[in-house]
């Protein structure tokens, strides 16, 4: 029996939901990065961010490789980068008419003063 379409993608939505996958997922966009620079840029402990990078690595959204003792961690491909940069769209068009509400109502409520 085969999943529809709309809930797979709800599923990979679900799996890319979490600040700690999507914070690595923006990381690993200016390369392949090891665990402990990783570790570096995101304040969690080390269990926790084993268990997402896990997350990110059972479907195969990122990759990782051993080099000696070290484990370094990419993007399996550039599909991954363009989705964070389409959501960095949309969240800029949302936030930005938050702004265009925000100083509408500052404007009505200094003019009621």
């Amino acid at each position: 029996m085969s999943v529809p379409l709309y809930q797979a993608k709800a599923e990979l939505f679900r799996m890319l939901g979490h600040p700690v996958r999507i914070r690595v997922l923006e990381l690993l966009q200016d390369g392949p990065r090891p665990v402990r620079e990783l570790l570096g840029e995101i304040e969690v402990e080390p269990s926790s961010l084993s268990q997402q990078l896990a997350v990110l690595r059972r479907p195969g959204i990122v990759t990782a490789t051993r080099d000696g003792s070290t484990v370094v961690y990419a993007l399996a491909g550039g599909d991954v980068a363009d989705l964070l940069t389409a959501a960095r769209r949309i969240l800029t068009q949302m936030l930005s008419g938050c702004n265009e509400l925000l100083a509408e109502l500052l404007e009505t409520e200094v003019a009621a003063r």
